[in-house]
């Protein structure tokens, strides 16, 4: 009866300590058979022994351990994705950022070419208006130039036919003058040859 107590006691031990192979608990050394012959009552089975307990305990660790090292590895997983991501994001928004840099900078020299042109051909336009205008100005200068020639050439031969009329006029008065004078002797020698008077005196006056 003894040794199917010792078997019993051997076989508890060994299932307690079974789900820790890792760690197997510590066994007593079974009860020898001299020691328990002499004893008419049955021998009750020894004490659970503590030793199973923290290695299920361990088991429980260990095992709460890996879903947690799982949700860490999760963790670093979903924060390298979320990293990777945010970087993919920046680098897009760089991207797009330039692309637009570029368009306004494009945007910007098309816009100054067209002004530059546009300036340019109004300040061409503006160049042959004022030389046309010039050209007919210094034209009509030419021609009030030459109409002023004409027109003192035209005054200088008008004061010079005046000039000559008005000789022509002096010489006939002087040659009437004349005429005149030798008449008024010849008729003063005759008053005087015959010692008559003239009817009329002081004439000039």
């Amino acid at each position: 009866m003894a040794e199917e107590e010792q078997k019993k006691v051997t076989e508890n031990v060994t299932t307690v300590s079974e789900p820790t192979p890792s760690a197997p608990a510590p066994v007593e050394k079974p009860v020898d058979a001299v020691d328990v012959a002499p004893q008419e009552k049955p021998v009750a089975p020894p004490p659970v022994l503590p030793s199973p307990a923290p290695a299920e305990e361990k088991l429980e660790d260990s095992k709460a351990i890996v879903p947690t090292i799982a949700k860490e590895a999760g963790e670093e997983k979903k924060e390298g994705s979320v990293n990777r991501d945010a970087v993919l994001a920046r680098v897009e928004t760089e991207k797009r950022m330039s692309l637009i840099k570029a368009w306004e900078e494009a945007e910007k020299c098309k816009v100054e070419n067209k002004a530059e042109k546009k300036l340019s051909s109004i300040g061409s336009w503006e160049n042959n208006k004022k030389a046309a205008v010039e050209a007919e100005l210094k034209k009509m200068e030419e021609q009030l130039e030459k109409k002023k020639a004409e027109y003192v050439e035209l005054m200088k031969n008008k004061i010079a036919q005046i000039h000559k009329q008005a000789e022509e006029k002096r010489a006939m008065i002087e040659a009437r003058r004349g005429e005149e004078v030798l008449k008024a002797e010849e008729l003063a020698a005759k008053y005087r040859a015959t010692g008559t008077a003239p009817k009329k005196l002081f004439g000039c006056m």
